[in-house]
């Protein structure tokens, strides 16, 4: 599905992107969360109690494992990750809001490699804005949209749990 900008209900997504997940991952063994920060984990931690997986939810933030960290510099927001399961064969649903170039999942899934090998790692996204310069897809993508360099599509939660979408201009 691809959709304009302005069309972006971000509440609309979710749901579509849970029903995805849900179809798709009936199953799966050893199944555990692991949200990017922020938005991802925002998404991670509502699948999560949806799912009853709040045992099997951990979070990265994958700031230091990026290969332009010397260019982009530390961020104010840094957060620890938290990964309390077992990653070894573990069947790990990767989840971030903003698919863009595929830096911040080849981040992530080097930084889960340092917690053990999981079995599988599947990715599942709310938005895909293209740009890739790595060969990633999502296994599981609520809708596509296309943005000019210049834009940035930001999520952000409202203090009642639920989402919303705004594009920015750099």
């Amino acid at each position: 599905m691809s959709t304009t900008p302005s069309q972006l209900d971000a509440e609309a997504l979710y749901q579509d992107l849970v029903q995805q997940i849900k179809a798709g991952l009936q199953g799966a063994t050893e199944l555990a969360l692991v949200g990017i920060h922020s938005g991802g984990a925002w998404l991670a931690e509502r699948l999560a109690a949806e799912l009853g997986l709040a045992a099997r939810l951990g979070f990265v933030d994958v700031s230091f494992y990026r290969d332009d960290f010397s260019e982009k510099g530390l961020r104010a927001d840094v957060k620890p990750s938290q990964i309390p399961f077992d990653v070894e064969g573990a069947t790990i649903l990767l989840i971030d809001d903003v698919l863009y170039t595929g830096r911040t999942t080849r981040a992530a899934i080097n930084e889960l490699f340092d917690y053990g090998r999981p079995a599988r790692v599947l990715l599942a996204a709310l938005v895909d804005r293209g740009g890739r310069e790595l060969p990633i897809t999502a296994d599981f993508l609520a809708t596509t949209v296309s943005l000019s360099k210049q834009e940035n599509l930001q999520l952000q939660r409202a203090d009642d749990g639920r989402f919303s979408l705004t594009v920015v201009h750099a």
